[in-house]
């Protein structure tokens, strides 16, 4: 059977049919041109490079200098007793060529740093925080703000969890934490939490590559899935 469908829109593969019509062919055509980066491949970042994959970004840069153990198992989708001890890059990479071999995953085995942030984020569309501690969160704020490029960030700690869109200089972070005590450790990590917050973020950097649809941009989602309330917090006047 044809990879190709004829619509009267365009000319779409077969894997993409059912992002019709949320996408139109030219916008889904688009996505094989763009870049992002990852930081980070454990809870959140696994099931955001899952994501864009299958919604076919052209390019993705999974950045962790982590390697899976026992403990990443309830939550990680990229672990399994088959890989513990593996770089948490590299099994993004692996994971991607399975499910969509023509999206160029560069696997980045380091964290990020003063040291690489500049060779490793330059050119790309879009930065996703999927890492799991603020002060590293500050440092991708500044160096997003430092190479102009959008970055979206996500967290989560127990049954919570919350997304903002920040745009180069806008420094949201500063208004969302006044400490920086890491609940993500303190109130535990479960399987759904990651997988709802991630599709969160993956929904704002496809509005921002199509520049369409309404971002979180100075404003904070916040997710208790314990009560199911969904609040946005509008953090600042545009």
């Amino acid at each position: 059977m044809s990879l190709y469908y004829n619509l009267d829109r365009g000319v779409i593969m077969k894997r993409y049919l059912r992002n019709m019509d949320m996408l139109s062919p030219k916008e889904n055509e688009s996505l094989k041109k763009h870049k992002v980066c990852v930081v980070g491949c454990g809870g959140l970042g696994g099931y955001v490079i899952e994501m864009l994959a299958r919604l076919g970004i052209g390019c993705i840069t999974a950045i962790d200098g982590d390697v899976f153990e026992e403990t990443n198992l309830n939550r990680q989708l990229f672990s399994s007793v088959n890989n513990l001890g593996q770089n948490k890059a590299l099994a993004a990479k692996l994971r991607v060529n399975e499910i969509n071999p023509d999206v160029i995953v560069n696997s980045v085995d380091d964290y990020i740093s003063e040291e690489n942030y500049a060779d490793i984020l330059k050119g790309a569309d879009v930065i996703v925080d999927a890492v799991d501690d603020i002060n590293t969160r500050f440092l991708l704020q500044r160096f997003a703000a430092d190479l102009n490029i959008p970055l979206v960030h996500g967290a989560i700690s127990g049954w919570f969890g919350q997304v903002s869109t920040i745009m180069p200089n806008d420094n949201t972070l500063n208004l969302i934490y006044k400490t920086d005590e890491n609940l993500e450790n303190s109130l535990g990590n479960p399987s759904f939490t990651p997988a709802l917050v991630a599709a969160v973020e993956v929904s704002e950097v496809l509005k921002i590559l199509i520049e369409r649809g309404e971002t979180l941009r100075y404003k904070l989602l916040l997710i208790d899935t314990y009560t199911q309330n969904y609040t946005v917090i509008k953090l600042k006047d545009r």
